[in-house]
């Protein structure tokens, strides 16, 4: 298949897809200084959990940036990234901060001609693409993509996880569809110094999250959306007398009985850990708060 050049605009536009955290760096220094042992980055791979320390991390960053440099990245260079969040992609996107080039995040759920006018406006010189599928619609376009392994060269690979997975860690199952998701997974998981957990694939995602019973979730509005309609499926149907039993226990919470039924929806969920929740600023357009959320919300202030 021949590669054509994309046609240009004379100037990039890049403001929509920009992702800047002017701190990223600094805090990832500071945590492989003071935790280099300490797990950074955990991710399902082929059915198994792997870890990346502290200090691997800022390692892997620092011979990606190398490799990027190798590759022409340089200041003037725009890195394209999308996909599924998961260590490459988080680690790639720190390299090009660190060289100094603009990092953009595109959605991976684009049609071929939506991609077209991304990829005509923003002008990436580089790009990263780790889904099979999608980066056929990369290529198709005429857009080159970089190989991660090749970036990185030889290197020991991340450590299977042989502790305990349940403890203070931030849990995203989102992508870059989430257009603010890379600068929030980056400000929160680097100024928190908690490990940060991905699962193996979006339909692993429910069944991951219970093994890790994250202690903060990192999600969009709309992926709590479909949180929300994953707990709904799994209570009784609607007009049962074991979904009035479910609606009742969320209503009166005081009572133990009801505290055992929303005890086992939690781990169901894998959300018995769960402190924290991250929401952005809702907007007027926004729907309705999920009861669901609203519940545990109360149950975590």
């Amino acid at each position: 298949m021949s590669v054509h050049e994309l046609k240009r605009p004379p100037i990039a536009d890049t403001t929509e897809w920009r992702v800047n955290v002017p701190q990223a760096l600094e805090q990832l220094r500071h945590w492989a200084q003071v935790r280099p042992l300490q797990p950074a980055l955990r991710h399902k791979r082929h059915g198994q959990w792997f870890v990346w320390r502290w200090i691997d991390v800022l390692r892997d960053v620092e011979r990606l940036a190398d490799g990027l440099r190798q590759q022409g990245f340089d200041e003037d260079s725009r890195l394209a990234v999308s996909g599924a969040f998961e260590p490459n992609l988080l680690l790639l996107a720190l390299a090009a901060q660190q060289v100094g080039g603009q990092l953009l995040a595109v959605d991976d759920n684009l049609d071929a001609p939506a991609l077209h006018n991304v990829l005509w406006r923003s002008a990436p010189t580089h790009a990263f693409v780790p889904g099979r599928q999608t980066q056929q619609l990369w290529l198709n376009q005429g857009q080159s993509l970089l190989d991660f392994a090749e970036l990185l060269g030889p290197t020991e690979p991340p450590q299977r996880l042989r502790l305990g997975l349940v403890g203070a860690q931030l849990w995203s199952e989102e992508g870059t569809q989430w257009q603010d998701g890379l600068t929030v997974l980056f400000e929160q998981w680097l100024a928190s110094g908690q490990a940060l957990a991905f699962p193996e694939s979006p339909g692993s995602a429910s069944r991951d999250r219970r093994e890790v019973a994250p202690s903060g979730l990192l999600l969009s509005a709309e992926r709590l959306q479909v949180l929300a309609s994953e707990i709904d499926s799994r209570l009784a149907p609607l007009g049962t007398w074991r979904r009035r039993l479910c609606d009742w226990a969320i209503a009166h919470p005081e009572k133990a009985l009801q505290r055992l039924i929303k005890n086992r929806v939690r781990r169901l969920l894998g959300f018995h850990n769960l402190h924290f929740i991250w929401q952005a600023t809702r907007t007027a357009q926004a729907q309705p708060e999920p009861v669901w959320l609203a519940e545990f919300k109360r149950d975590i202030a």
